[in-house]
């Protein structure tokens, strides 16, 4: 009996002798990653219920990889073994083809520790594209789109100033010049429109004499001639005129158009204001030549 008994002892010593040690598992979470990517790596632990196990922290050298995050999880015991596990996230930034990691397992003990390590885990370094087309494809489109530009205040506040500078120069130089072109533009068109109003009245005045008729020519001749020459010419009568202008003919015209008005006559009316409408025109081409004269000693 006691011999069965010692064989049964035997035979049953190494299963006791491999529930007393410590079993660890390391592996990565996938077989390759990119540079600098992410990745998780498990250990685990397998160990008698009375022993004390530790994990590597921050302070473990994980050279060439680099911890970026340790992930732990709650013991688990059945039939009196505890299984411990964690996830270690690194990164790699290394350009060797492949890497390898083995993270240790601590057994703590009073007057000693033991430490664990398992097989090597391999991470390969993945730096090609997942795929890349034969040639590239771009789609087709021929509508323009408007691009929205800013704009540079800075610029436009340059140009403004250039043109305004431009233009002071411009005044400064060629403002009196300016001033006697329109003054001789301004004329022109006085004489334009006196000449229409003066062929039309002076038309009606010899189709039907009136006294309104001469009236208003008389009238129209003297408003230019006072405009044209400054000098109050509506003020002055026939006599004064013809005196003032020292121009015996003019008297003689006025005094044709004043017998329509006076006598109720109207013989060589037409050739009258013929004679007015020549002093008027004389009058006017002075004015152009003295305004031209005034230009160009500017």
């Amino acid at each position: 009996m006691g011999k069965r008994l010692h064989i049964l002892l035997w035979l049953l010593l190494p299963l006791w002798v491999q529930a007393q040690e410590v079993k660890v598992e390391g592996y990565f979470l996938q077989d390759s990653a990119k540079l600098g990517e992410r990745v998780g790596y498990v250990l685990k632990a397998t160990y008698p219920e009375h022993k004390q196990v530790i994990f590597p922290d921050s302070t473990y050298d994980y050279s060439p990889l680099v911890l970026l995050e340790k992930q732990t999880f709650m013991s688990s015991t059945e039939d009196s073994v505890t299984l411990d596990s964690a996830v270690y996230y690194l990164s790699n930034f290394e350009l060797d083809p492949s890497t390898f990691l083995a993270l240790p397992v601590y057994e703590l003990s009073r007057y000693d520790s033991s430490v664990y390590f398992p097989l090597e885990a391999e991470l390969k370094l993945r730096l090609t594209l997942d795929s890349i087309p034969e040639k590239p494809v771009f789609q087709e489109n021929n509508v323009y789109q408007p691009l929205e530009k800013s704009l540079n205040w800075i610029i436009i506040a340059v140009i403004l100033g250039i043109i305004l500078l431009i233009l002071g120069v411009l005044y400064f130089f060629f403002a009196d010049r300016v001033k006697e072109f329109l003054k001789g533009k301004k004329e022109q068109r006085r004489w334009k429109d006196f000449e229409r109003k003066w062929k039309t009245q002076t038309a009606q005045l010899t189709a039907e004499p009136s006294i309104e008729q001469a009236d208003e020519v008389i009238g129209l001749w003297k408003g230019y001639l006072e405009s044209i020459t400054s000098m109050p010419v509506k003020e002055w009568t026939s006599s004064e005129i013809g005196k003032k202008m020292e121009n015996p003919e003019i008297l003689k015209a006025l005094r044709s158009v004043d017998l329509i008005i006076y006598a109720g006559s109207s013989d060589q009316t037409e050739e009258a204001t013929n004679y007015l409408l020549e002093v008027a025109r004389e009058k006017y081409q002075e004015k152009q030549t003295k305004i031209k004269h005034e230009r160009a000693a500017v």
